[in-house]
């Protein structure tokens, strides 16, 4: 394999999230995949290292093969540069730590912590996917620096290292050399980042294409789905009319029939309503829209009518005067920062 491969190295252990590892995995032998096709060097080798060779058990129930015990890293990344010597091919480009179902137990393990400091001393860049930050955290890997986790484990990470900067609600977060991602899925945005960075943005688009996920979220994007965020603000007692609501947007949603979904009178539910929600009617309803509005945009619906009529608005000039209103910015130029 040329010499311009870049070995990523992924550390295995008991009980870490196959999620974790599958996702930002498939992004980099994708890419490899289709550079090889365009008649370009493989981009990327990866191996994968425990304090044992064999099979390791993911969380799933899933065995994965170690390559190579620690002390046998250089060997088996010499080797995939066809047999090339020196210190420089002895050593992980990308170093990725995925996490684990006992967040923060991880890093009680001492060979675990010397096996992933030791390796991080070698690499370019080191990486973690969801909890694997609590690991590189207990490695002393992110003192003074701004990291993000799984927003489970966000207040964890910031109570057991107060030396790191948490910032519970970005996609992923980059100090340095230091790469750290949101839990699970945010590993393939994390990966496709990466990808991007190392090949430029026409090939990462191109797998995220392939892999058939949304264009690559950007890190400051929050880790939470706004839809999701409404659906917990319904709470229970208007949960079932939030879904019924959601299946209508493009329908009459005003007080009176909301109410009478709600098997309440338009005068009480207007009082109660807000209460419940922290909304008026009328702004859950046109946030419910937006949310619609903007998942279309970031999965590369251009067409703005289009757009208008599946999110509730109507019209490109109702869609464009809520945008400008609630985030500042048009929709094409929300559209544009997501296909850029």
């Amino acid at each position: 394999m040329p010499q311009s491969a870049r070995t990523v190295v992924f550390v295995l252990y008991p009980g870490f999230v196959s999620l974790d590892l599958a996702g930002p995995l498939d992004v980099f032998s994708c890419a490899t995949r289709l550079a090889e096709r365009q008649g370009r060097p493989a981009p990327y080798r990866c191996r994968f290292v425990a304090r044992e060779a064999g099979p390791v058990v993911a969380s799933s129930g899933m065995s994965v093969l170690a390559d190579a015990i620690l002390d046998a890293i250089p060997d088996v990344i010499s080797d995939a540069f066809d047999g090339a010597a020196g210190a420089e091919t002895a050593a992980p480009h990308t170093l990725i730590v995925p996490g684990g179902v006992t967040p923060g137990q991880e890093g009680d393990d001492p060979d675990l912590r010397h096996m992933v400091a030791r390796l991080a001393a070698r690499s370019r860049r080191v990486v973690s996917v969801c909890t694997g930050a609590l690991l590189l955290a207990a490695c002393g890997l992110l003192d003074g620096r701004r990291a993000t986790t799984h927003w489970q484990a966000c207040a964890r990470l910031a109570a057991a290292y107060p030396a790191v900067r948490v910032e519970p609600d970005a996609i992923f977060v980059r100090d340095g050399g230091v790469v750290t991602s949101a839990g699970v899925t945010a590993g393939i945005d994390l990966a496709l980042h990466l990808v991007e960075e190392d090949l430029g943005p026409a090939m990462a688009m191109e797998v995220a294409r392939l892999l058939v996920v949304y264009r690559r979220r950007v890190g400051n994007q929050s880790q939470f789905s706004a839809p999701l965020r409404a659906q917990a603000r319904a709470g229970a007692r208007f949960g079932a009319l939030h879904a019924w609501m959601e299946a209508r947007l493009g329908e009459d949603l005003g007080v009176e029939r909301l109410a009478g979904q709600a098997h309440m009178s338009p005068r009480h539910f207007a009082r109660v309503f807000p209460q419940e929600t922290g909304m008026s009617p009328a702004r859950y309803v046109e946030q419910l829209r937006l949310d619609r509005a903007r998942e279309l945009l970031e999965s590369g619906e251009a067409h703005m009518q289009t757009v208008a009529v599946q999110a509730g608005f109507g019209s490109e000039e109702r869609l464009r005067r809520a945008f400008q209103r609630r985030m500042g910015v048009t929709p094409t130029q929300y559209l544009e920062h997501f296909s850029g």
